[in-house]
């Protein structure tokens, strides 16, 4: 008998979300944080994760997610988030996409008023996916992040293309973050090659470094990605305009703005004075896709100053897919050429 796994995608300003809301395995674990460890240990999970995410049903920029059971009532569902490589600790795309998926599935009731709040546990705390409706259609979702501050700043890294310094900040996952223009990079397709390149090389350089260790929770430590980015005029309002590529995993090119790099970001354009009081980042993309993103309010984490932050998007559906393996088939699970 072959495989059999049921999906439904979405794009979220581009990048892919491929949910799979029912699995044939149990994910174990007293709450989301622990699951992940479990999917990450487990033969069968990983099996799965590879098959939906590798060549010929997926590719190597593929990214997904396993509907898992939440903490607590207190949440709708939580997530396991993964791509070519494995399993990440925060996702702002794909929490977008969920919000909406939620909304147009009946799993969550549409409120009345227009504004329905989507309760989701990731591996790295509680988020808020805030569904805007007008009718049955759905409008937007703001991504409501966990707390997000700077964990070191100008911090120097050797590269192929000379020394750089980048800062480095949690927004739900650990993002180092480099200036495009101090290595003569634009984030444009054009120079899409070289930001995987350099967005590796500073990934690799930092991930196991005192700067990508968690405070309180070493689940969270590493580097999940550089943010290569590049200042824009800002907009007509005044807003703070940035375009970036963020480059996660091993070479994974984010082609929606990216939300947890976004809240990244926004904490450091904050904590360096880039961002005013009540401002607003305008943040684009490597193919012209577009958030916005505010900060909520402040707090404190451990000793850093932090933001509570919110990144507005908008995801589609793309479609519903029945994937089967054959077992006879000798390219299962897949591959990636990347």
């Amino acid at each position: 008998m072959p495989e059999l796994y049921s999906t439904v995608d979405y794009h979220t300003g581009g990048e892919p979300f491929r949910i799979v809301a029912s699995l044939p395995v149990t994910i174990e674990g007293s709450g989301v944080a622990e699951k992940r460890v479990f999917a990450m240990q487990s033969a069968e999970i990983e099996h799965i994760r590879q098959v939906l995410c590798f060549e010929p049903r997926g590719h190597a920029d593929m990214y997904g997610g396993f509907i898992v059971e939440p903490d607590d009532d207190g949440a709708h569902f939580g997530v396991l988030f993964w791509h070519k490589d494995g399993f990440s600790t925060a996702c702002g795309h794909g929490t977008i996409a969920l919000g909406v998926w939620a909304i147009e599935s009946g799993l969550v009731a549409a409120d009345p008023s227009g504004i329905t709040d989507v309760i989701i546990d990731v591996p790295s705390g509680r988020v808020t996916a805030r569904v805007h409706s007008t009718g049955d259609l759905v409008t937007s979702v703001d991504f409501i992040n966990v707390a997000s501050y700077v964990l070191a700043e100008r911090v120097p890294v050797s590269t192929s293309l000379g020394d750089v310094e980048v800062d480095v900040t949690f927004g739900g996952a650990i993002y180092a973050q480099l200036d495009a223009s101090t290595v003569g990079l634009t984030v444009t397709p054009d120079d899409a090659a070289a930001v995987i390149a350099i967005g590796r090389e500073i990934k690799w350089a930092l991930n196991d470094s005192v700067h990508a260790v968690h405070p309180t929770d070493d689940r969270l430590s590493g580097i999940y990605g550089t943010i290569v980015f590049e200042s824009l005029q800002p907009t007509a309002d005044g807003s703070v305009r940035q375009r970036n590529a963020t480059i996660f995993a091993d070479g994974e090119l984010d082609r929606s703005p990216c939300g947890s790099g976004t809240c990244a970001r926004i904490a450091t354009l904050t904590a360096n004075g880039t961002l005013p009081d009540g401002g607003t980042l305008v943040h684009d993309s490597i193919v012209g896709s577009q958030f916005t993103a505010i900060v909520l309010d402040r707090t404190e984490v451990s000793g850093h100053a932090a933001v509570m932050p919110q990144v507005t998007g908008m995801a589609f559906k793309t479609g519903e897919h029945l994937f089967s393996v054959d077992p006879r088939d000798t390219l299962t699970p897949g591959f990636v050429l990347r």
